[in-house]
């Protein structure tokens, strides 16, 4: 049996993680798994080292080998076959005192930067990569280019400009970051939602704001590629409905076949920024065209194979015990 271990990095309560580590156990691939900003300093333990002497002698040009122990399990750093990085809690900011705002760095910059370094590793996907990847301007320059169509769009902070695009066309407003928010104490979700330049006022000059032409679409693709592979599924929600997520409960779904152009698009969306996963939304319109929307470098898709029967987990599982990525 191979040896070396696959690094799950996720939060404690992440279900999707749990179908993957469940298939790699069954296949007897071992795994450590830990939350890097809930475990680390303790129960993490790091030994990393770096450069010729000492034991490194024995590592090929001293590169970076050591271990990292989450309490009675242990990885070899050099052996590390695959890194999931899921979805694990932000690294503490150290908001108190001086002393602990550097640890909190150290940490962050220590284990962050030992994790990214991993010789001989695969990533799904490289953090760095994830990070790039989650801005959204970014993203959408990256999808004309690959020959994506994307809805005409403005990100803002002027009233003006933000009134005058939504005169032009019937107009929608998301937000650039899916962050935490609440309503009333309660955790609340910010849909795109339609938005009329009679409603654009002042208060668009507080931040960036990012303003898009409504595709006038009859349903929505959730796309997720995995490696070199896609799984579609197409997603009707009811009349109306502009973003679908505000209505999971009413939505159905059926498999749907990626169009070769559109496959080929996101194969190279991912190699620019470096990543082997992505879950991309499109807008689908009568015509049969796929719109861009955006990408999700870390998006979820375990609920669409439960719906629709796509290999989802094992593909996953696949990528980490066998390293086959173009992006490595």
């Amino acid at each position: 049996m191979d040896g070396r271990p696959v690094l799950v990095c996720t939060e404690y309560e992440d279900a999707t993680a749990d179908l993957v580590i469940a298939e790699l156990n069954r296949r007897r691939v071992p795994v450590l798994r830990f939350d890097p900003g809930r475990d680390f300093p303790a129960p993490t333990v790091l030994a990393a080292r770096i450069g010729a002497g000492g034991t490194s002698r024995t590592k090929s040009e001293g590169g970076l080998h050591g271990r990292l122990t989450v309490g009675e399990r242990t990885a070899d750093l050099s052996t590390a076959r695959a890194l999931y990085h899921r979805r694990p809690s932000p690294y503490p900011t150290g908001s108190g005192e001086q002393a602990a705002r550097f640890a909190a760095q150290e940490n962050r910059r220590g284990l962050g930067g030992v994790l990214g370094a991993l010789p001989g590793c695969l990533y799904v996907s490289h953090p760095q990569a994830i990070a790039r990847a989650e801005y959204k301007p970014a993203q959408l320059d990256a999808a004309t280019k690959v020959g994506l169509t994307v809805p005409a769009t403005l990100i803002t902070n002027d009233p003006g400009e933000a009134k005058a695009f939504c005169a032009e066309q019937p107009t929608i407003y998301k937000p650039l970051h899916a962050g935490a928010y609440e309503v009333g104490g309660e955790p609340a979700g910010i849909w795109a939602a339609p938005v009329e330049a009679g409603e654009v006022d002042g208060a668009v000059s507080q931040s960036a704001h990012l303003f898009q032409a409504q595709v006038p679409k009859v349903a929505d693709v959730r796309a997720v590629v995995v490696g070199e592979q896609v799984f579609s599924a197409r997603i009707t929600a009811p009349p109306g409905v502009v973003d679908w997520r505000a209505e999971y409960q009413s939505l159905t779904y059926e498999p749907v076949a990626c169009p070769e152009e559109i496959h080929g698009a996101l194969l190279r969306f991912l190699a620019d920024f470096g990543l082997n996963f992505g879950a991309f939304d499109f807008a689908v319109t009568t015509d049969g065209g796929w719109w861009f929307l955006e990408c999700n470098p870390n998006g979820q898709w375990a609920w669409l194979e439960d719906a629709v029967g796509l290999p989802i987990t094992t593909a996953i599982a696949d990528l980490l015990e066998n390293g086959a990525s173009r992006h490595e």
